[in-house]
């Protein structure tokens, strides 16, 4: 097992990307909304516009908890939580205010930014759980495998998605269309947007990994999370232990 080195990146250069990457993050996460509303045709397929835009979270969300943390990538997590009321709240707000007398257009917004309690609340579930079973599943596989990279890095970016993915796909998908759609479609749905989520994260291993592993040598930090260190409940909220450090390869 990894010996206990605590990581401490210089006070100058301490998660110094982790603002601009939280910021993609969020802003992954406000766009969802905006383009679920159209569908696109993959093949004899069609899908939410916005599987092009989720699984990128779940990418970033795979790169801080192999940078930073599981601790790290769980107040990301949150802040996400956070954006995606407040967007929800205002889509909803600047819907449902009276329009002015010359706009027209209250059904154009009500079809791309409109949504519905039930919606939203299977959204935000699904999110929740997705992406905290993503960073958990990520951050154990770190630590046991020593923080190794290559084959064994893709395989846990792979595995975390694979769950993650397949929790977010029956939350959303239950919780909000469970009794709209006939019980076939929607297992077919869930399967289809499970695998085509899945495949957009291996296709974009070649790019995420190497980022994820520039981004150690930038910020000076390669954290592993050692299990009997870390707090892996997602509402813990006291500052964690700092992770020890992964194994110079």
């Amino acid at each position: 097992m990894p010996q206990n080195v605590s990581v401490t990146p210089s006070a100058g250069r301490a998660a110094r990307l982790l603002v601009p990457l939280t910021g993609v993050f969020v802003a992954c996460l406000v766009l969802i909304p905006s383009t679920a509303s159209k569908f696109i045709a993959l093949g004899p397929f069609a899908l939410s516009g916005a599987t092009l835009v989720f699984p990128i979270v779940f990418i970033f969300n795979d790169v801080l908890t192999e940078v930073y943390g599981y601790a790290r990538a769980r107040q990301v997590i949150w802040t996400g939580m956070a954006c995606q009321v407040l967007a929800s709240f205002f889509y909803w707000l600047v819907g449902m205010w009276p329009a002015a007398t010359f706009w027209d257009n209250q059904a154009a917004y009500d079809s791309i930014l409109g949504t519905t309690w039930r919606i939203t609340i299977a959204s935000l579930s699904a999110y929740f759980c997705s992406e905290f079973v993503n960073s958990y599943i990520m951050s154990r596989m770190k630590y046991f495998a020593r923080g190794a990279r290559g084959a064994a890095q893709a395989g846990r970016y792979i595995a975390s998605t694979l769950v993650g993915q397949l929790v977010d796909s029956m939350i959303f998908m239950g919780v909000g269309f469970a009794g709209v759609l006939a019980k076939g479609d929607l297992v077919k749905t869930i399967l289809t947007i499970w695998l085509a989520k899945t495949a957009y994260e291996v296709v974009a291993l070649p790019l995420s990994m190497p980022f994820a592993n520039w981004l150690k040598r930038v910020e000076g930090v390669d954290a592993l999370d050692d299990p009997n260190r870390t707090n892996y409940n997602p509402f813990q909220v006291r500052q964690a232990p700092a992770p020890t450090e992964a194994p110079t390869k």
